[in-house]
């Protein structure tokens, strides 16, 4: 998350975080050759046991106990406010995973959730260590970062004809994606936020100006 303000996280403490996020990217490889049943096969099992680990820490001391002293670190103040019992970034990308592939195309899914984990991990490293401007919610430099990473993940992500307005489809929701990025801060989780947003801008644009176009 890019933010000016301090975070409740060392930038270390950061920079291993977002490593950790960046294994998320395994799950649109993987679904890029399976089939969607059996990729909700898996996912659904895997987020409904993270979502209970999550939940039931604020229910079981030993259990909080032990993630406070694996992952105590890692984690931010707002997700471990026994109060608001909010769960996690990992269950909601887990969860972000599950219901953004099970709504989109495959097409529309990579690209989306690709965007979530490079453009995210740029955002917040690069909104951190060289956020100087406020823009909406947090940095400019943050929400720039991830404009252009998304660009970028435009570029290389697949594709079903590969003509020009293709491309500029993912880049405005690349564009869209970066904006509820920086004003998801606060009120909503941006794991969820961001595919969500970006999916169902390409969906309509798809829609809009290829409707020709099988997904």
């Amino acid at each position: 998350m890019t933010q000016i303000d301090n975070s409740t996280i060392n930038f270390k403490s950061e920079l291993l975080r977002k490593s950790i996020h960046f294994c998320s990217l395994s799950i649109p490889i993987i679904y890029n050759f399976i089939s969607k049943e059996t990729a909700l096969s898996v996912l659904i099992p895997i987020t409904i046991i993270s979502v209970i680990i999550d939940f039931g820490r604020y229910f079981i001391p030993p259990l909080n106990d032990a993630i406070q002293k694996v992952f105590g670190f890692l984690l931010r103040k707002h997700e471990v406010d026994s109060k608001k019992k909010n769960l996690n970034g990992a269950s909601y990308v887990f969860i972000a995973a599950t219901i953004t592939l099970w709504i989109f195309p495959k097409i529309i899914f990579i690209t989306a959730f690709i965007m979530l984990i490079i453009c995210d991990i740029a955002a917040a490293l690069i909104g951190r260590k060289f956020g100087k401007h406020k823009f909406l919610s947090k940095s400019l430099e943050g929400t720039l970062a991830f404009f252009v990473f998304g660009i970028i993940v435009v570029l290389f992500s697949p594709k079903v004809d590969g003509i020009l307005t293709e491309y500029l489809i993912g880049i405005f929701a690349g564009a869209v994606g970066a904006i509820v990025e920086n004003i998801s801060y606060g009120w909503a989780d941006d794991n969820l936020t961001i595919p969500l947003s970006i999916g169902f801008t390409m969906w309509g644009l798809y829609s809009l100006f290829l409707p020709q176009i099988v997904l």
